[in-house]
């Protein structure tokens, strides 16, 4: 699934190509996403012209005009800038042309994405506005995450995915971040110490910007806006490795499967 490396990454590589194009046509050939296209968008998206790309959590946010395209990747989304004429797969479901002879195309196997028109502030729609701070923002720091958990009985790898918590710590680095502060997935939240929480904040900005500036994580679907898979799965420490020695002590890597997700960590550097 695109964690929040994959859509800044997907962000980073729009924004420029996108910034002051006019949409000319949107194309709806697969309404039945994660919530329906709503038809307000072919009607009043096409001759607008995008100011350009940003993120929220892990939805892509594309200015417009007097709304907000609001796309989110799902488990298996990809969005990319293809030439007009670019053959239509059978997971394309949405297209949006420019005037550049380019368009914007989702690509989704699955069908857990989508593709919205919001108006007015983005901020105010209910997918975003219950929404914790960012993570590699000032807003989230160790007194942050100590003061958040205190009273927690829910393990702490739980409270870093909990996006009212802090926003797109998906599950490939929650378990990263954890290995690298040395912090036990299963712990309780709350049992987890001011300065553990500092190193665990810390982690969780240097895994993810790591992962942003190695273009994301593709363990399976994810692809960049030119097709490319990410680069950072080579730089994964413990997600992926159950068996393998730690890097750091050398113990085997587990994995264990809790709320139908897999977690790994070594047992020997986390405790």
């Amino acid at each position: 699934m695109p964690e929040l490396p994959e859509v800044e990454a997907t962000r980073r590589g729009l924004d420029p190509s996108v910034r002051g194009r006019r949409v000319t046509a949107v194309r709806v050939r697969e309404r039945r996403l994660r919530w329906p296209v709503p038809e307000r968008l072919e009607r009043e998206l096409p001759g607008t012209v995008l100011a350009g790309a940003e993120r929220r959590a892990k939805y892509l946010l594309l200015p417009a005009g007097p709304g907000t395209v609001l796309v989110h990747l799902g488990m298996s989304g990809s969005l990319r800038r293809l030439p007009d004429d670019t053959p239509i797969g059978p997971h394309d479901h949405v297209d949006l042309a420019l005037d550049d002879g380019h368009l914007l195309r989702l690509r989704d196997p699955r069908r857990f994405g989508a593709v919205m028109w919001v108006t007015g502030d983005p901020s105010l729609d209910p997918r975003l506005a219950h929404l914790g701070p960012e993570p590699l923002s000032e807003a989230f720091d160790g007194a942050y995450l100590h003061a958040v958990s205190r009273g927690r009985r829910a393990r702490v790898k739980s409270l870093l995915m909990d996006g009212t918590v802090v926003v797109g710590v998906g599950n490939i680095y929650a378990s990263e971040a954890l290995f690298a502060a040395g912090v036990h997935p299963h712990r309780a939240a709350g049992r987890v110490g001011r300065e553990r929480c500092d190193r665990l904040a810390a982690a969780v900005k240097e895994v993810l910007a790591a992962a942003i500036e190695h273009g994301g994580t593709t363990l399976r679907d994810y692809a960049g806006i030119d097709g490319r898979p990410g680069g950072n799965a080579v730089r994964l420490a413990v997600y992926g490795r159950s068996g393998e020695p730690c890097l750091r002590c050398g113990a085997s890597v587990r994995l264990t499967r809790r709320d139908a997700r897999a977690t790994y960590h070594c047992p020997g550097c986390q405790r």
